[in-house]
């Protein structure tokens, strides 16, 4: 359980923070970079969630905020041993497997694609475009992060998996694609 008293320790004047297994790294370091866009994208659901009150989309989203903040504390946690333990909180393959069954039910009742979409349509829609474009900015991160050290597969493939979500999600909350605002290629040369 997390108790948190004292909100500032000043610990993080010089410009490091502390880490799960009690290393610190700069600020600025790519470990850090990931975990600052994976809280962006957090907040940005949280944008989400608030317009949502009795949509049957909304439960999903508080859900992958708890996820994201298990993703958060898995960056958190330098290493090579991506199994989660007592001291060591770990995305797990059921969670992206959850989320790829929430891409599947969102997705079912839509019309196919018939042309790329711009973000956009309702107030709900657009707020989740915003968070599907910070989560991809939070894989980017992400990935750069593991082009330099090792970082849980299972993490990975669940950011890439919230982004698919977010645009199935999109869709579904512009009334199942009605209003949706389709790409019309050259049109304004």
């Amino acid at each position: 359980m997390v108790k948190l008293n004292k909100i500032y320790t000043r610990t993080g004047d010089d410009g490091t923070t502390g880490l799960v297994d009690g290393s610190r790294c700069p600020k600025h370091a790519a470990r850090m970079e990931a975990i600052g866009a994976v809280d962006e994208a957090n907040s940005a659901l949280g944008s989400v969630v608030c317009v949502l009150d009795g949509s049957q989309h909304r439960s999903a989203l508080v859900r992958i905020q708890n996820d994201l903040f298990d993703l958060g504390a898995d960056l958190a946690t330098p290493g090579e041993d991506f199994s989660p333990g007592e001291m060591a909180l770990r995305i797990v393959a059921e969670q992206v497997a959850w989320l790829e069954g929430e891409i599947d039910r969102a997705n079912a009742p839509l019309p196919p694609l018939t042309s790329f979409i711009l973000p956009g349509g309702n107030e709900s829609a657009t707020r989740t475009h915003i968070a599907r474009a910070t989560t991809r900015r939070a894989e980017r991160a992400m990935t750069l992060l593991a082009a330099q050290e090792p970082v849980n597969p299972a993490a990975l493939a669940y950011i890439n998996r919230l982004s698919d979500y977010l645009f199935v999600l999109s869709r579904a909350l512009n009334f199942e694609g009605a209003s949706e605002v389709l790409w019309v290629p050259g049109q304004n040369r």
